[in-house]
């Protein structure tokens, strides 16, 4: 097992192009296209559900090269490394007298974020753009009201660039209620490494999946068990990856966004490795064989606890998987906002990524479907921490007396 190079511009411009194709939850059939091209260009084999949701397999390797689908037979269950290709953005609720869009939001995020923004609005004819603005948008006419308005979607309204005085004029245009609204990423790349744009949650994270894959592949690394890459589409609005995990899967990491803030542990350099989250804590093992890769492989890692965050990784579990589970994040400043992170970031989380790979079964006995007996079960302290124990158990009937 070793840590693999990373192509930088590969992922750079994977992030770009992914940054640049709109993906709204509910919206995101091009990037389903686009991310299938990339695995066909990888040599993948992968399968798509009825939405779009992509799973792709990197065969085990280990005995005699790749081998025919149809002639392979595995040796125990795989693993599955999940990142989601939808983002935030928002729908028309209302089409006003004057020819205004009431928007409702899809997913969870604040108003403040979506004030200013350039969109385009997906009819089901073509597209228009537009701004999104605050109702008392002019201080030349609303002075001081201007700053004191409250922070909510009601109080936001989309202006679309056409020649419109009223709703008919808007209906016209061929706009409905339902139309879906996609938020501009402007994104930017520093020359000191920060990237800065909407909507890196999570196209920084699929960016740096695909860059994990590319050098497994080209550099023949040898894979203990089958892999499965997965591309959900509905994270953002709860779902994710709760139908797509088969099986044949005994572990699932997720790749997401780690906020950065006062007080959170996720930084803008190494990689963020959550040990729980708004579900609950994530696999004791798995985690901290995680954090052990990093140390031993020269890779940063932050430890953390998120209080307000959901993710595939926890959606999995919360359909009833038996599957441990792990986060792997890319810290980044002003989650759900104008997001910065810097690529060394996201190079760290492809290189743990291409370790992952490598590693086969966190566990020996997860190499089964099942255990057998408690005999074959782990202990989550290690047997030598349990010697150093100065004083002994008491004996459960002395507890019971006097």
């Amino acid at each position: 097992m070793k840590k693999l190079n990373i192509d930088t511009a590969f992922l750079t411009t994977t992030l770009l192009e992914l940054l640049a194709i709109p993906s709204p939850a509910g919206l995101t059939d091009e990037i389903v296209h686009y991310t299938a091209r990339k695995l066909d260009a990888l040599g993948l084999n992968y399968e798509l559900t009825r939405r779009g949701t992509i799973r792709a397999t990197l065969r085990a390797n280990l005995d005699d090269g790749p081998r025919d689908d149809a002639a392979y037979t595995k040796a125990g269950p795989d693993c599955a490394i999940v990142a989601h290709l939808d983002t935030l953005g928002a729908m028309v609720r209302e089409i006003k007298d004057t020819g205004r869009l009431a928007l409702s939001p899809i997913g969870t995020w604040s108003s403040r974020f979506a004030e200013g923004g350039r969109v385009t609005l997906f009819t089901e004819t073509g597209r228009v753009r537009g701004s999104v603005l605050p109702l008392k948008a002019s201080g030349h006419v609303y002075n001081e009201e201007v700053d004191t308005q409250p922070v909510n979607w009601d109080q936001l309204e989309l202006r679309v660039d056409e020649r419109i005085g009223n709703a008919d004029d808007v209906r016209a245009l061929g706009v409905q209620v339902g139309d879906f609204v996609a938020f501009d990423a402007c994104p930017e790349v520093l020359e000191n490494g920060f990237i800065v744009s909407r909507h890196l949650d999570n196209k920084a994270g699929v960016a740096a999946l695909l860059a994990a894959l590319k050098a497994v592949v080209e550099s023949g690394a040898a894979v203990p068990i089958d892999c499965h890459a997965v591309f959900t589409l509905t994270e953002e609005v709860g779902s994710g990856a709760t139908a797509v995990i088969e099986d044949d899967v005994s572990e699932v990491i997720g790749i997401d966004i780690g906020p950065v803030a006062f007080g959170q542990g996720a930084r803008e350099e190494g990689v963020t490795i959550p040990l729980m989250d708004s579900a609950g804590p994530h696999d004791y093992h798995l985690t901290r064989r995680l954090l052990r890769m990093c140390a031993e492989h020269a890779i940063p890692s932050n430890r953390d606890v998120f209080r307000f965050y959901h993710s595939d990784a926890g959606a999995a579990v919360k359909a009833g998987h038996d599957v441990r589970t792990a986060l792997v994040c890319f810290g980044a400043d002003a989650s759900h906002g104008y997001e910065r992170t810097h690529l060394s970031v996201l190079v760290n989380i492809a290189e743990l990524l291409t370790l992952y790979m490598q590693s086969g079964h966190t566990l020996p006995k997860d190499r089964h479907h099942r255990l057998g007996t408690v005999d074959d079960f782990s202990h989550q302290l290690e047997a030598e921490q349990l010697t150093r124990q100065e004083t002994p158990m008491p004996d459960p009937g002395e507890l019971t007396r006097g």
